[in-house]
């Protein structure tokens, strides 16, 4: 399959298994983030903060339940409609335009993402995915 056919669908389908939401050293939330959480909790965004998050190298991160998974999973994302932008990209990350076998070791722990593919057709189509993103608000 040519690298320039793939489209996000030939890479990766969710099967809402939740195991990109345990884990692999939680999740950042810029401050756009933060406001869309807290109006759809229909809470204060320092409130929001200040019981589900906590600071890492200057950055806000959903804090995570003793078993691993973000403290907003239940079976299912509770805050979907406005999860993080971190989250929507999954599994198209920068990590993967650094290092394309990152792709492997995600898809080794994903069972949506497909690892039978080129790891130079996976990272062009990730850049390509995130060339075509806004930027991320901060």
């Amino acid at each position: 399959m040519p690298s320039h056919s793939l489209a996000a669908e030939d890479l990766f389908r969710c099967t809402l298994c939740g195991d990109c939401c345990r884990g692999f050293g939680g999740t950042y939330v810029s401050r756009e983030d933060v406001r869309s959480i807290a109006a759809f909790l229909a809470t204060d965004p320092s409130d929001l903060i200040d019981r589900c998050c906590h600071r890492s190298g200057g950055r806000y991160l959903l804090a995570q339940r003793a078993d691993g998974y973000c403290i907003f999973w239940d079976k299912t994302c509770t805050i979907h409609p406005v999860k993080p932008r971190m989250c929507r990209r999954w599994p198209f990350i920068e990590s993967v335009v650094t290092d394309a076998f990152n792709w492997k070791i995600m898809a080794s722990l994903c069972p949506g993402m497909r690892a039978d593919v080129p790891l130079d057709s996976v990272r062009e189509c990730v850049q390509r995915i995130l060339a075509s993103e806004a930027p991320e608000p901060t």
